[in-house]
């Protein structure tokens, strides 16, 4: 018996191991299956932007300007997510099983007891039971779709992060407060206006028994939110390759550059809308006010935060381009998880430093590396948007659980529409009576035309598509993001000629000189706020010695009293820039002719090819007074502590003649 039982015992053991063996055999192969899948999934975007870029060569080529690379990748996107779904079917496989068992909620891990021993399976995503044959079909569907974080986290830093180190700041410090106003009055009012017109569209649709699902006040406003997010990218490059009016340019990417942040920023404090009680959408004061406190400390931090971060960087590694154009990169890109991890936000953070590093950073990196990270954000910048512009397409029929319905479709692209013409015309009249340079009613119109949603809106929109509200707000966002990048983008060209916009101007030719009624004068004082002219003389005298190598020595701005800090602080390549005006910014104010830059006794003359010379004192006998009116009539210098910047005067303005004093030439 005992030798019997022993036999058995053997028999089992080596069954056993047997069908151990026989399972990570199979096991292997389901990985290098799955392995190929998902090559093949990636394989499949990449050939769209080979597709993309192949198509784009020959659109500018042959120069057509009706559909720009954004609307092509999202066509090519909309082909391949056809024959996803419909033209390839994958076997069923016999071995899946479906067991029924009765919980409350659906667990995101579960642990399943096989024989005696666990596996760990996690949630996917609910199917609907007449899919349930489905799940090899839906499985390859599911694998082409992202995690919203991937879109978050990798995607979108270099395409925020590209838009404030590209920036052009003479241009945006230009028409400062009028983007602002836009920027941030202007989303939260289209944000407003969208929500009211949609909640009583939602109204509309509980009446006529067309919605299947809660839709609160508070998802109204979180769909205004993320649809005010504008991205004119297709109407910004059909701009530049036209050389549109720079200040319309400016006003419109201006804009989009600052309201993506603010719609994050504005969505996010509209989720943390918490009344007390059991009922969470109900209308309460203390709790819009917390949402209101909550926006303001999150942009306020995360505006800190990427300043902060992009101040800092410093990099002491010129004599090793690569090491630095890397750890340049890598401070970049931490700004926005750092934000992210810390409760901000990282749009805004990286935002912000991207402007800061340019202001700042840029001018302490070696040439090779300023060339690097100007090519390398680029680059990033068009394969992530072109990207997520193919995914866009693709998403439209692999994400599965879409809610298309026509009332709220309809009402969403009416609301649309007023909540932009709520935004731009009202706005347009409050600042036109306070800017000399008027916000033409053509350029009005054309920002309305161009307000575009994109990259912002669709990341906003699928990031949550839990609930039914969620799923049927990111399917309109998708058909909105269609229309106006395919009929607003591609009818750029028609809308210019229609409004009689003027192109072909050459952005520093017109900045250099403003025409005015009756008289052309130099436009540094119309064009500059008074603010931004203060906080321009603080940063080229005080912190620009400091944080890079650009600008006057400290030892020539501050009081003879602060020598020795001076001293300590300025950087020896400071002393040895004392001759040569390296300030790129000042571009800002001044424009990039002759420039003449006096310290103390000694006068640098440099004109437009780099060339220096030196002389004595400049306006000897010069009083405040005489100053003063030279600066109101002629705006033809710009005066700060220790340093003075002297504009030549151009032919076609009389030359401005004083007892006292006379410019140089």
């Amino acid at each position: 018996m005992k030798i019997g039982d022993f036999t058995i015992r053997i028999y089992v053991f080596v069954r056993s191991q047997e069908d151990s063996a026989m399972e990570n055999i199979v096991t292997e192969k389901k990985a290098e299956e799955s392995h190929r899948q998902d090559s093949a999934d990636l394989l499949i975007f990449i050939l769209l932007l080979t597709l993309t870029i192949l198509t784009i060569w020959l659109f500018k080529h042959r120069r057509f300007r009706f559909l720009h690379e954004t609307g092509l990748a999202m066509i090519y996107g909309l082909l391949v997510g056809v024959v996803l779904r419909y033209g390839i079917h994958v076997p069923r496989d016999v071995s899946n099983v479906t067991l029924s068992c009765h919980v409350n909620a659906s667990p995101a891990t579960l642990l399943v007891n096989v024989s005696g021993k666990f596996y760990e399976y996690t949630l996917k995503g609910e199917i609907s039971a007449n899919e349930v044959n489905d799940v090899q079909d839906n499985e390859m569907l599911r694998k082409v779709t992202f995690d919203p974080e991937v879109f978050f986290n990798i995607l979108l830093p270099p395409i925020i992060f590209h838009a404030g180190y590209s920036l052009k700041r003479r241009h945006f410090f230009r028409n400062m407060g009028s983007i602002l106003a836009y920027a941030f009055l202007g989303t939260v009012i289209s944000c407003f206006i969208i929500g009211l017109l949609m909640y009583g569209c939602v109204m509309l649709m509980k009446q006529v028994g067309q919605l299947d699902g809660d839709f609160f006040f508070t998802d109204c406003l979180f769909f205004g939110a993320i649809v005010s997010a504008t991205d004119p990218v297709t109407v910004l490059a059909i701009f530049n390759e036209l050389q549109v009016d720079v200040d319309l340019y400016a006003l419109l990417f201006g804009e989009s550059v600052l309201n993506d942040a603010v719609a994050v920023v504005l969505s996010s404090s509209i989720v943390a809308y918490q009344p007390e009680g059991d009922n969470s959408h109900t209308f309460e004061v203390m709790a819009m006010l917390k949402s209101f406190g909550i926006f303001l400390g999150v942009f306020s931090g995360s505006f800190a935060l990427g300043v902060a971060t992009g101040v800092v960087t410093f990099t002491k590694l010129r004599d090793f381009q690569l090491l630095e154009t890397a750890l340049f990169f890598l401070m970049s890109w931490s700004t926005f998880l750092l934000a992210e991890a810390c409760g901000f936000t990282g749009v805004v953070a990286v935002l912000f430093c991207g402007i800061t590093q340019a202001h700042y950073t840029y001018n302490n990196l070696s040439p090779e590396s300023q060339d690097r990270t100007k090519q390398l954000f680029e680059l990033l910048n068009f394969l992530a948007e072109n990207f997520i512009f193919s995914y866009m397409g693709l998403t439209l029929f692999t994400f599965q659980n879409h809610v298309f319905n026509p009332m709220f479709i309809v009402g969403a692209f009416l609301a649309v529409f007023l909540g932009r013409a709520a935004n731009i015309y009202p706005l347009s009249f409050l600042l036109n009576l306070g800017r000399r340079n008027k916000i033409r009613s053509n350029f009005q119109h054309m920002m309305m035309f161009a307000g575009l949603r994109g990259a912002m809106t669709f990341a906003l929109s699928i990031r949550d598509t839990a609930t039914y509200a969620r799923q049927m707000m990111f399917s309109t966002t998708l058909l909105v993001v269609f229309f106006t990048v395919w009929i607003c983008g591609g009818g750029t060209t028609q809308m210019l000629s229609c409004q009689r916009i003027r192109v072909g101007v050459d952005s520093d030719q017109d900045n250099s000189v403003s025409v005015s009624l009756g008289s052309e004068r130099r436009s540094t004082k119309q064009e500059s706020a008074w603010l931004f002219r203060i906080w321009y003389n603080f940063d080229h005298n005080y912190l620009k010695p400091i944080l890079t190598h650009s600008g006057p020595p400290l030892t020539a701005t501050l009081p003879p009293c602060c020598g020795p800090l001076a001293r300590f602080l300025t950087s020896p390549q400071a002393y040895e820039n004392e001759g040569q005006l390296k300030d790129d910014d000042s571009d800002l104010i001044l424009t990039d002719g002759d420039i003449n830059l006096t310290y103390g006794d000694i006068t640098v003359s440099t004109d437009g090819s780099g060339t220096h010379t030196s002389g004595g004192p400049a306006f000897a006998g010069a009083t405040s007074d005489d100053l003063d009116r030279e600066l109101t009539y002629g705006d033809h210098e710009l005066v700060m502590r220790g340093t003075r910047l002297v504009l030549p005067m151009d032919d076609s303005e009389p030359p401005f003649t004083d007892p006292h004093h006379r410019l140089r030439m």
